[in-house]
């Protein structure tokens, strides 16, 4: 696990903006090179969708959202009962909302992301 999440880690760094964009059919949510090659290697497309969602709902509160994926230490975890958190930002601080998992096959212990004009993207590809 502890290659896949270096390996993962390592192929991140190479995104840098996007010529590329991808999408989902269903809610129309464009997502960059960075993101496919993401959900490819560690077979998260859920997450891609999730956030979109989520995202999405929130657009008439923030046009620009950050997407913070946390695993919870194991104290959390045992503590509150979920594995990880998906915290939803303005980028100022702002928490706009909050979702948590019982359980993540994400192998990233963290991530961030950003939403704006309809673009899920890596922070390195904004």
């Amino acid at each position: 696990m502890k290659a896949q999440v270096n390996d993962i880690k390592e192929g991140l760094q190479h995104f840098h903006g996007s010529e590329m964009l991808y999408q989902i059919p269903l809610i129309r949510t464009r997502f960059t090179s960075g993101l496919k090659y993401l959900a490819n290697i560690a077979d998260c497309f859920w997450l891609i969708t999730d956030v979109s969602v989520i995202a999405k709902s929130l657009l008439n509160r923030s046009h620009f959202i950050t997407i913070d994926f946390k695993r919870l230490s194991e104290e959390k975890q045992d503590y509150t009962g979920y594995e990880a958190e998906i915290i939803y930002s303005d980028g100022n601080g702002n928490i706009l909302e909050t979702h948590r998992y019982n359980f993540t096959d994400f192998p990233l212990d963290e991530l961030r992301l950003y939403f704006v004009d309809n673009t899920l993207m890596l922070t390195s590809e904004y």
